[in-house]
This record gives structure tokens, C-alpha cells and sequence, in this order.
């Protein structure tokens, strides 16, 4: 399975194709649509959330609600693109009508400056309308895709805020998949822990007051995936490498960890390892220190995987920069955002990791179609569990 995504954050609309999604998959667009009503929830967004309202258009691939095993074409449309049709015309406009929404200093933290260098572009809107989080709705798309297929196989993955602006969330040892399900679909910013909230909310507010932006923890968590996914023999296909990739190429995310991650560094290795047991399930272990990998394999374990993401880098009290015509200090461009985006983070991590999981199974499997997938993973975990 592999996929591309195409579309700028004001153009009319953001597309995604995926090849390699097996034949005979039933596909709700209705289950594809809530995924992305989720992402653009959560206390702290900005203006944009209450213009757009992202509907999947699916228009190759599905037939009569199945899949038929050639490439899916997913569209969304940006509602917005009304107000834009001139800054972003695909057709040649005026010199006039080029400088509008012009953008020549860069933001820090941005991809605005680098991206202009590297690409020779003297209006950095060039560069920040691609490089802007609108892109991740077709990730959360295809992730929801991803989702359908791995429930289908008895896989279920959720994600939610750890950290938000240094308030942590108290979260159960052994908190499973359906408990984060149920807290976070009741909280305003993605938390497990409600208790929290109330404090969360205080402290997003007093930073929009403020003109600056909050960052923090989230954690995703996968259950039932077989053991031995991934593999040891060569760096590239090790799947928490994979897994860590994905996580840190959604936007602003600068750090990824696996179950106990950063805290092993001050641990002995008897406080780290995960003791190894059998049962009539088969193999266990008697923890999860390790997040469900060893040696860049699944071993049956839940998988918990945490990314950490800075701060939204636009400030509507903004930063100095410099205005790459005249050189001289300025302060930074101001473009329409959140003060936090950290619950809508959780969840496209949430789906980054689910479609990473899912490409894994069908490179791993036969995958032809969802009978032969479904019946390669159930000799897997049978062959698992005699082992």
C-alpha cells in the first residue's frame, strides 16, 4: 500500500490516492467523515475549523460500498477557496493581482524562510500553503481507510493528549483502546483524564489573552496486532523506525518515544525489561515497558507510541524576522491559527500510525483481497501462538 496527497491549504480542494488497499474492503464514507470531524474539534482552534466542515469525496476504487483493489481517489473540498480563487489562481493573474496575500517575512519556526531558499520562491506563500497542517486532513482520510481495514482484522488503534502545556493527564497503567474511546469522546481537549480539563481550558485561554501558542504529549495505542511485524534484519525494516518517521512527519512534531521511551535513560535494565510468560494465550509479558517492540518487531503487546509537538509557530503576537526583500527586522507575517492544535494532533497521529500499521500487514501478507488477507493473518496468529 502507498499514497500521495496533493493540494494547497487555500486551494480548492486537498486530494489523496492510495494504491494497494486489498479488494472486497466494505467502505463507510459516513465512519471516513466523523474521523475528520474529529480532527477539527478540540478546545483552542482557530477560525478556520468554523469555515470548513471536510467532507470525503471518494471518486475512483469503490464500488457499491466495496473496494475493488485499484487506486482510491479521496477529494476534499476547501470551502474557503471562494475568498482565495484570485491569491491562488491555478491561471496566470495580473502583477497586481500577484501581489495580493503576499507573504515576505517568514515566520519563525515556519517553513516559510528555508522553503523560499530552497525553491527559489520570492512570495512564501508558495511555500506555506503546502507546508500549512491542512494537509493532514487527507492523512486522517486515508488513516480512517486504514482503520476500517485493520478493524476488519480485529486491530484496533486510538490516540489522545498526554501533556497539554505541561498539565499532564494521570493515565491508567493498562489503559486500553475502548476506555480512551469512551474519556475522549467526552472531552473538549482529547484527555483521558477529566479531572484535568477545567485547568486545561484556564491555561489556553489565558495564553490566546496573551497572543502566544501551547504545545504537548500525545500517545497512541494499538491493540491486538500480531506478534512479528517488522523485522530485525536490516535498519529500514525495523517497524518502530517506521513508526517514528510517520509520527514525526506530522507538522510540528519534534520527538517520538515508545512506552516508557526517555524515562529507560534513568532506569536499570531490571527495572526496564519486559519479563516474558506463557499461557493458554500464548507468549506475554508481564509489562509493557518496551511499547510492544523488540527488536523493531511487534511481540503482541499493545503498542503505545507518543510524539511530542512544539508550539503552533504563529503568533498573533509575532516574532521578529526579516523581510526578505529589504532585509531589514520586522515583525513575523500573522496567518489564521490556533493557540493549540495539540487535540487535533492526537488525532492525526492517531492515523498516521494507523495507516502505517495497515501498509505493514499488506507488505507483510498476501493482500490481494480481504479473504485472502483475512485468512494469512488468522494462520499468523495461530502459527504465534503454537509456537
Amino acid at each position: 500500500m502507498r499514497y500521495l496527497t496533493a493540494g494547497e491549504s487555500h486551494g480548492s480542494q486537498l486530494t489523496a490516492i492510495i494504491e494497494g488497499v486489498p479488494a472486497g474492503l466494505m467502505l463507510s464514507i459516513e465512519k471516513i467523515n466523523q474521523e475528520l470531524a474529529r480532527r477539527q474539534g478540540g478546545y483552542g482552534r482557530g477560525g478556520r475549523m468554523k469555515i470548513e466542515q471536510d467532507q470525503v469525496e471518494i471518486t475512483s476504487g469503490v464500488r457499491h460500498g466495496k473496494t475493488l483493489g485499484s487506486p482510491i481517489t479521496m477529494t476534499v473540498k476547501n470551502k474557503d477557496w471562494k475568498n482565495w480563487q484570485t491569491v491562488m489562481s491555478i491561471s496566470p493573474v495580473s502583477e497586481k493581482e500577484a501581489s495580493l496575500r503576499r507573504v515576505a517575512k517568514p515566520r519563525p519556526g515556519h517553513a516559510d524562510l528555508v522553503g523560499g531558499m530552497k525553491y527559489q520562491h520570492r512570495d512564501l506563500r508558495n511555500v506555506l500553503e503546502r507546508s500549512s497542517a491542512r494537509e493532514t486532513t487527507m492523512r486522517v482520510a486515508i488513516g480512517a481507510l486504514a482503520k476500517q481495514l485493520l478493524s476488519s482484522l480485529a486491530i484496533e488503534v486510538a490516540g489522545h493528549v498526554a501533556v497539554l502545556g505541561g498539565i499532564k493527564a494521570k493515565i491508567p497503567p493498562k489503559l486500553s483502546v475502548a476506555a480512551i474511546k469512551e474519556k475522549t469522546a467526552i472531552s473538549a481537549v482529547n484527555m483521558v483524564d477529566l479531572t484535568v480539563e477545567d485547568q486545561v481550558k484556564t491555561l489556553i485561554d489565558t495564553t490566546k489573552k496573551v497572543g502566544d501558542t501551547l504545545g504537548g504529549i500525545v500517545e497512541v495505542r494499538v491493540e491486538n496486532v500480531p506478534a512479528g511485524l517488522g523485522s530485525y534484519v536490516q535498519w529500514d525494516k525495523k517497524l518502530d523506525g517506521k513508526l517514528a518517521q510517520a509520527m514525526l512527519s506530522i507538522n510540528a512534531f519534534k520527538g517520538v518515544e515508545f512506552g516508557i521511551g526517555f524515562e529507560a535513560a534513568s532506569l536499570l535494565g531490571s527495572e526496564v525489561m519486559d519479563e516474558i510468560i506463557w499461557n493458554k494465550k500464548g507468549y506475554q509479558r508481564k509489562s509493557n515497558h518496551l511499547g510492544g517492540f523488540e527488536g523493531g518487531m511487534t511481540n503482541g503487546e499493545p503498542l503505545i507510541i507518543r510524539g511530542v509537538m512544539k508550539p503552533i509557530p504563529t503568533l498573533y503576537k509575532p516574532l521578529m524576522s526579516v523581510n526578505i526583500d529589504t532585509k531589514e527586522p520586522y515583525k513575523a507575517s500573522v496567518e489564521r491559527s490556533d493557540i493549540t492544535a495539540v487535540p487535533a494532533a492526537s488525532v492525526v497521529a492517531e492515523h498516521v500510525i494507523a495507516t502505517t500499521i495497515a501498509m505493514e500487514l499488506l507488505d507483510y501478507f498476501p493482500a490481494d483481497n480481504m479473504q485472502e488477507l483475512k485468512k494469512a493473518v488468522e494462520n499468523h496468529r495461530k502459527m504465534i501462538r503454537s509456537f
